[in-house]
Formats: structure tokens, C-alpha cells, sequence
């Protein structure tokens, strides 16, 4: 991308209501067959028309065909039993029915591939496409067949690789994983988590993300934060680890949080996709708060490595709400952009 400060999405954005439960975490879809197929293609060229319109440079599917940023991934593979489920506590933070590996995890056939073609024959703008991260996948499901975290981690690793080499074919610039559970597990992070990730980036030659970030803006989730404390320095466990990797972008959590803006020079050489938008609220920020984020990360990031972004997805939020947060995003890195240039 040779433009300066250029934007994207963190995530996931708000589903049109005729397809899902507005405002919904992984809320049923309201269409089927062929219906579904043809409505999910119509949301996505409906959240690419919101992210071209707000000015974002770096685009993506909104996650519109996906109703869980993890589980949709998993849903397509082998060995894994969606019907007898069992509750785990997710990231040691809350409770969730998830799925139970029983077998060998297989992926027969790619998962996101079309819809990542169909997104590349939308637009000519740079794309990114999101996968869920291997210990993030693992912190989603009982596992009764491989009793390790970590075997099941590089299992899951292989496949992801898979399904990022094809992505690549497809025509998609980033590729992005999402390891919310990085700011979670921080020893196994280091001792064995930023090594799988970067068996699922092997042989890739497109720019690839990793997305550290708090979470959605769901209760669970801010409840956490407030046990936190006034500085959060989760970050600090594992960007030494991560800046000694092949991972080309970190992408993190800057608006509204706790987070001490220096520790984004543990990663000095890295891009960065700087959090400059606040998904736990229905405030829109304004271009100047966005540009001050922005101004701040500038003293820890070189400029032609800033990204300006989301914290996280935006799906639990209003449609409105979402489209006035990627207009202030836009806005605010011109700000920073015309003040550098």
C-alpha cells in the first residue's frame, strides 16, 4: 500500500437486518439455500459500499458471510462434532457451549475462498480477509481427541495455511488472524503460539496480520477490563516474541483503552494497524479524537508503517453507529496525513 496512514477494518461489521439479528453476536440467519447464499453476497457488496463511501483504503468482507469469526471457520472441517457440544470457559472469561473434537481435523475443501474471489471482483482496492489464529480456535472447542493445546494448535496451523494459500490465489492482499487469546495465555504465546502462527503463514508472499485486541464490546468482555486495572500491559507478555517473528502487521487496541501507547515500541519495525475507534460504544468518536490517537502512536510507529483501524469487530453495533465510526476513522488519519505531508 504506498499510501500514507491508509485505513481498514479490525473486523466483523453490522449485518443488514433482512440477513440476521441486528446488533446480534452470532445471530441465526433469517434466510436458507439458495436465498442465503445469494442474501450474503448482496450484504457483503452492501458492507464493501459503506467502507468505500466512509473512505476506508483497505477493505474487507465485513464478515458477511460468517456468523462467528471462529466457529464458521471450524464448522467446515473434519473430526469436529457441532451436535454434542460441551461448555468451556472462553479465554477464562465466560462460559460458552462450543464444539467437541473427537477425530483427526481435516479441511476437505476450502471454506472462504469464493467469497473472497467474489469480494475481489468487487473493487480494485486492496483487500484483507480475516481467519481465526490457532489459539484462538483451540480456547473455542473442548478438545477429547488430541489432549494438548498445543498439538491441536499446530493441527489447526497446517490447515489455516491451506486455506491461506488459496486466499492469496484468490487475489486477497492481507491476510489477517485473529488471536484475541494472545492478550490471555501469554506462556504459551511465547513458548509455542507465535510458532504456530507463522507455520499458517508459511510460503505466503501477501502481506499477513496478526489482531491482538480486548475483544467485542460485549459485557463479558468490558466487565474484564474494569479488573484490569488503569494501565492494561498484556501487550508487553508477548510483543517482544512477536517483533522476532515473520508476522508482517500487529494490529491492536489504542481507543478508549488503557493500553500505554509505548508499548508499541516493543514492535519498532512492524506495521502496525493502531486502534483508533472504540467498538465497546455508540459514541462516534470525532476526526480530532481519531487524529490524536493517531498522533500518539506517530511517536512509536513510522509513519509509512501506521495503519489507522478499528479496535475490533463492529457487529453488536447500529448500522448508523458503524458507518459514522468508519467516516471519523477516514477523517482523522487525513488530518494526521495532511499535517505529515
Amino acid at each position: 500500500m504506498t499510501k500514507l496512514l491508509p485505513t481498514s477494518t479490525a473486523g466483523s461489521l453490522p449485518k443488514p437486518s433482512w440477513l440476521a439479528q441486528p446488533e446480534t453476536l452470532w445471530s441465526p440467519w433469517k434466510l436458507e439455500g439458495d436465498e442465503l447464499i445469494a442474501g450474503k453476497k448482496d450484504a457483503l457488496k452492501l458492507s464493501l459500499h459503506d467502507q468505500l463511501t466512509a473512505g476506508i483504503d483497505i477493505v474487507s468482507d465485513g464478515e458477511q458471510t460468517r456468523q462467528h469469526f471462529v466457529t464458521t471457520f471450524i464448522e467446515h472441517l473434519e473430526g469436529v462434532d457441532f451436535k454434542n457440544r460441551k461448555t468451556v470457559k472462553i479465554r477464562n472469561r465466560y462460559d460458552a457451549s462450543v464444539p467437541v473434537v473427537v477425530g483427526d481435523v481435516v479441511r476437505k475443501q476450502s471454506v472462504f475462498v469464493d467469497d473472497a474471489a467474489f469480494l475481489r471482483s468487487q473493487t480494485k482496492q486492496p483487500i484483507k480477509w480475516a481467519l481465526p489464529g490457532p489459539m484462538t480456535m483451540i480456547d473455542t472447542l473442548y478438545d477429547a481427541r488430541y489432549k494438548s493445546r498445543e498439538k491441536l494448535a499446530w493441527e489447526f496451523a497446517k490447515i489455516l495455511n491451506q486455506e491461506a494459500r488459496e486466499l492469496e490465489a484468490a487475489g486477497v492482499d492481507i491476510i489477517q488472524f485473529d488471536e484475541p487469546a494472545f492478550n490471555v495465555f501469554f506462556d504459551e504465546v511465547n513458548e509455542w503460539g507465535v510458532a504456530a502462527l507463522e507455520r499458517a503463514i508459511e510460503g505466503l508472499s501477501c502481506e499477513t496480520a496478526v489482531h491482538i485486541c480486548y475483544g467485542y464490546g460485549i459485557k463479558a468482555n468490558t466487565d474484564w477490563k474494569k479488573t484490569l486495572g488503569s494501565e492494561w500491559r498484556q501487550y508487553e507478555e508477548i510483543f517482544p516474541t512477536i517483533r522476532q517473528s515473520n508476522i508482517d502487521i500487529v494490529s491492536l487496541e489504542c481507543q478508549s483503552s488503557h493500553v500505554p501507547m509505548d508499548l508499541i515500541e516493543l514492535i519498532r519495525g512492524k506495521k502496525v494497524m493502531v486502534g483508533a475507534i472504540d467498538v465497546a460504544t455508540k459514541t462516534i468518536e470525532t476526526p480530532q479524537d481519531v487524529a490524536s490517537t493517531l498522533r500518539k502512536a506517530l511517536q512509536f510507529v513510522d509513519a509509512d508503517k501506521l495503519y489507522p483501524c478499528t479496535n475490533c469487530g463492529m457487529t453488536p453495533l447500529p448500522q448508523w453507529v458503524a458507518n459514522g465510526k468508519l467516516k471519523a476513522l477516514s477523517a482523522g488519519a487525513d488530518i494526521v496525513r495532511r499535517e505529515l505531508s
